[in-house]
């Protein structure tokens, strides 16, 4: 085995040439570059070597941060849209599955019209019907997109430019002055979502958006979005807020009400006109001028538009006719239940002569307020079929929406009467029948006439034309109070009646729309109508919901009596109390006045109409010796004249011819000074009589007037004799 060397060899790299290297040593051949080529290691200056390295790092500096900028910012949005991915998967996995989303029903219109097709009001949540695209004006959708979407038809739902436009925008002015939603993304918030501003909300509605514009046309898009869109002031949908503010529809609406109507959408209670007509009007015109920048009207059209008078609305609804459209409301459940789709109800109410009566009412009240202490009055008419043509519910519903005509219960006085001679006469008693009309005591009761004047021996004719207290409270002891309380109810009365002596002169209560309707057989010959206000409610599609057929009235008086009450109370308008409703046609009615002139009245009627007339306070203030033939008598002449006009002229139903008899007909049945001097009879004992009341007892759900008009009973500490010394 050979001897190891256990001598270690190191390397060597600079044996000088020519020597034999031991060990390890690479050769000129082993070199990449030859020794005999290799440039010069001598070190440059140092001042120029300086200078280049400066620069190099200048330069590899600028381009380096450039460089990592755009990487961090590569990075980053990639970061941010995995994170933006992350968040819509999170929110729109925790929404329906998409195949399930609908479109929700609109809220339905209740669009209630008078008896030749014209519109009264608008009921529902929206408070107007839905109006195509096409319908409207072509304003209306070009002033919402210039101010609220200008590249709406562009984009599919969400505007990326419009977006970060506004975002630059509120950057700028260091608060939150614009906001970056479509139209689309606003119907898709008011159809499905909460007004939250969350990040989720956010988030479902982008989703909701871009679905919407993938199911739906632009136009059908922008359609529903005009139809439900809130304008304020409780109008929801361009008709509403075209009726509301403007009192026309939508498709009639000018270029200047355009531009008012797209100027709510950013704040619609505040830009209200009806709260702030200014500032609707400054709105308006930043509407006009985005416009035309988008070149939708010319400078021409943009100077006309702005010299346009500023809209100026009312706070409320204002209009008569709406105590009618709020008691078709309440009617409405009973004929066809809950109404789920638009629909079309068709009125009796004939609109000239409603708004004829509202001016009537109105101009007396301003007239007399202060001279005769009168603020409130209410007028209904009733035509033979028992078709209210129209009804007044107060002074001005703007400031008061208590129905007065069918809700508020008042005395009569003596407007009540009729009912009492009627049930004389169906006991045999006749026009010419006498009673001595002199001082009376029935018990404890002294039933005194107006002014304390007393006639003497009257027929009823007379004593009913001159409304003679003494003379109605002996034929109430002669007949009964029950025989009356059957005759009016009968007629038509519905509330509850007290069936005591003192009912001959109206103590009472009732509404002015009952006592009406009452009356209303005398002019129609003895038949007792369904009293409406409604003919007929169809769908939009014209399907018939429901129809008043108008049969099976029967007759509750017969055509006898019929004829002597007209004979008797035609006198009131020509010799007795109602001397100021006079006019050219046959006419008929009673006056009333309450304890002192509290209530007005004045109810009558021709072959063709039957209105009735109140007056008073709604706290029950007395009145200034207002009586029914004061204001009631002219605001019926005035109403009646008007409505009468051009019509043919037609007698009263009946004939009745007195005969002129100078003796009772018929004897009473008890003479006047046993009444006097006795007690009344068993069917008229005093210890039935409650004195009435002066609050009516309606009981309602609406906002009542002061002293609970409408509210419960209470008991007065008046005297009887106040009481019962209506005229």
């Amino acid at each position: 085995m050979a001897k190891r060397n256990n001598r270690r060899i190191e390397p060597t790299f600079d044996t000088p040439a020519g020597a034999k290297a031991r060990g390890l040593s690479v050769t000129d051949d082993d070199r990449v570059v030859p020794a005999g080529k290799a440039k010069s290691t001598r070190r440059k200056p140092a001042a120029k070597r300086s200078r280049k390295a400066r620069g190099g790092r200048r330069k590899s500096g600028m381009f380096g941060r450039l460089g990592k900028l755009f990487y961090w910012t590569f990075v980053l949005a990639i970061w941010g849209g995995i994170a933006a991915a992350g968040v819509v998967v999170y929110y729109g996995a925790k929404m329906p599955a998409a195949t399930t989303w609908s479109i929700p029903d609109r809220s339905p219109n209740i669009k209630i019209v008078s008896v030749d097709g014209r519109l009264l009001a608008n009921r529902g949540m929206t408070g107007g019907e839905a109006v195509g695209l096409h319908e409207m004006s072509p304003y209306i959708p070009q002033a919402v997109m210039a101010i609220e979407d200008r590249r709406f038809y562009s984009h599919f739902g969400i505007d990326p430019l419009g977006l970060a436009r506004a975002m630059v925008t509120n950057v700028m002015q260091g608060r939150f002055t614009q906001g970056g939603s479509t139209l689309t993304q606003q119907l898709a918030k008011n159809l499905f979502l909460k007004p939250d501003r969350t990040i989720e909300r956010k988030v479902q509605e982008v989703l909701l958006a871009i679905w919407l514009e993938h199911e739906h046309t632009k136009d059908q898009i922008l359609e529903m979005y005009l139809n439900r869109v809130y304008f304020g002031s409780g109008a929801y949908g361009v008709e509403a807020a075209s009726r509301r503010y403007f009192g026309k529809s939508a498709r009639d609406v000018s270029l200047s009400e355009a531009a008012l109507l797209a100027g709510l959408l950013k704040a619609p209670s505040r830009l209200s006109p009806a709260r702030d007509p200014k500032a609707a009007e400054e709105r308006a015109q930043v509407v006009l001028a985005a416009m035309r920048d988008e070149k939708m009207i010319g400078d021409k059209e943009l100077t006309m538009a702005m010299s346009a008078p500023a809209t100026r609305a009312a706070s409320y609804w204002t209009g008569s006719e709406n105590y009618v459209a709020d008691r078709i409301m309440e009617e409405l459940p009973g004929l066809i239940g809950d109404v789920r789709t638009d629909i079309v109800v068709d009125t009796t109410v004939d609109l000239d002569l409603q708004e004829l009566a509202e001016k009537s009412i109105r101009r007396l009240v301003n007239e007399n307020r202060k001279k005769l202490n009168v603020s409130q009055g209410a007028l209904v008419s009733i035509d033979n079929s028992g078709a209210v043509r129209a009804m007044v519910g107060g002074y001005d519903y703007a400031n008061s929406q208590f129905d007065r005509a069918s809700e508020a219960r008042r005395q009569p006085g003596s407007a009540f009467k009729p009912f009492v001679f009627m049930a004389a006469l169906e006991q045999g008693r006749t026009p010419d029948s006498i009673r001595n009309d002199a001082p009376i005591k029935i018990g404890k009761w002294t039933p005194d006439n107006y002014n304390g004047k007393y006639y003497g021996r009257v027929t009823l004719a007379t004593a009913l034309a001159k409304s003679l207290n003494s003379v109605a409270a002996q034929l109430a002891m002669e007949v009964g109070p029950a025989a009356v309380v059957e005759a009016a109810h009968r007629m038509g009365i519905e509330s509850e009646l007290q069936a005591n002596t003192s009912i001959a002169l109206g103590t009472s209560e009732v509404t002015p729309l009952e006592l009406t309707a009452a009356y209303v057989p005398f002019a129609n010959g003895g038949y007792r109508p369904d009293i409406h206000f409604i003919t007929r409610v169809t769908s939009t599609d014209g399907e018939v919901l429901y129809e008043n057929t108008g049969s099976g009235n029967p007759r509750v008086v017969s055509s006898e009596v019929v004829g002597m009450m007209n004979s008797m109370m035609t006198g009131t308008v020509e010799i007795g109390t109602a001397r100021k409703a006079a006019f050219a046609w046959p006419a008929a009615g009673k006056t009333g006045t309450s304890q002192n002139s509290r209530d007005a009245w004045f109810i009558g009627y021709t072959a063709n109409l039957t209105t009735g007339v109140w007056f008073g306070n709604d706290d029950g203030a007395p009145m200034k010796k207002v009586t029914g033939g004061a204001l009631p008598a002219q605001a019926w002449h005035e109403f009646m004249v008007a409505a009468h006009e051009g019509v043919p002229v037609a007698a009263l139903p009946g004939t009745w011819h007195s005969q002129g008899a100078d003796r009772p007909l018929v004897e009473p049945q008890r003479p006047v000074a046993e009444v006097s001097q006795g007690v009344p009879s068993a069917s008229s004992r005093m210890d039935d009589f409650q004195p009435a009341n002066d609050v009516p007892t309606a009981s309602i759900g609406r906002p009542m007037p002061p002293a609970d008009v409408g509210g419960p009973v209470r008991k007065r500490s008046t005297s009887i004799l106040d009481i019962l010394t209506g005229g």
